[in-house]
């Protein structure tokens, strides 16, 4: 039997209030937030798309900025992962017992920290990389992640908290880490056909 971590005891009763309020909430508002959790992440993947797209104009280093952002954002759902695996924290749904409206996960699904919110916050701390403006959209729109997922059910507070702190370190490490080698993986990126494509206007 796996022991695992109860995060009732932090903020479980605000979890509780949350979850109250959206079960009460009109139909409109929670299918809206609910819609946002389940597939929000795909605006970041569109979000560092575009930021690409622009970059390429301003050059291959720039170019490069903006394609380490996948990569970033990989590295820390790793991180996230190895994270979630130390810790083993239970669902709020599996120890509080109530209904969310989302599903509640099957035991072994631990909830801390949140991978959707740290995938986002990654997303967005490297896109201030590549663009200021896309960046604080993409701030904007990890902080309603984050939001979302203590809305549907699927996690404590705390559990996003740490996900986006999570997401947002390993952002900021591996992207000033890019920045510095940028002319570098620029130049051997061109050597090669691929980077041909990538890098050209």
């Amino acid at each position: 039997m796996i022991l695992a971590f109860d995060g009732s005891s932090i903020d479980g009763s605000a979890y509780s209030d949350v979850v109250r309020l959206a079960r009460h909430s009109p139909g409109w508002l929670d299918d809206t937030v609910s819609a946002w959790s389940t597939y929000g992440l795909v605006v970041f993947a569109l979000l560092a798309a575009f930021g690409w797209w622009r970059a390429r104009r301003s050059g291959a280093v720039a170019a490069v900025t903006a394609l380490a952002v996948p990569v970033v954002v990989v590295v820390a759902y790793g991180v996230d992962a190895v994270v979630k695996l130390a810790v083993r924290e239970d669902r709020p749904c599996q120890s509080l017992h109530v209904r969310t409206l989302e599903a509640c996960p099957a035991p072994g699904d631990w909830s801390f920290p949140s991978n959707h919110a740290a995938i986002a916050a990654a997303a967005a701390v490297a896109l201030v990389f590549v663009s200021r403006r896309l960046g604080s959209a993409a701030v904007v729109a990890a902080s309603a992640m984050g939001a979302s997922r203590v809305w549907v059910g699927a996690h404590y507070p705390h559990d996003v908290l740490a996900g986006l702190v999570v997401g947002a370190l390993v952002a900021l490490v591996a992207m000033l880490a890019a920045r510095r080698q940028s002319e570098t993986l620029a130049r051997w990126l061109a050597a090669r056909r691929l980077g041909a494509l990538l890098l050209t206007s």
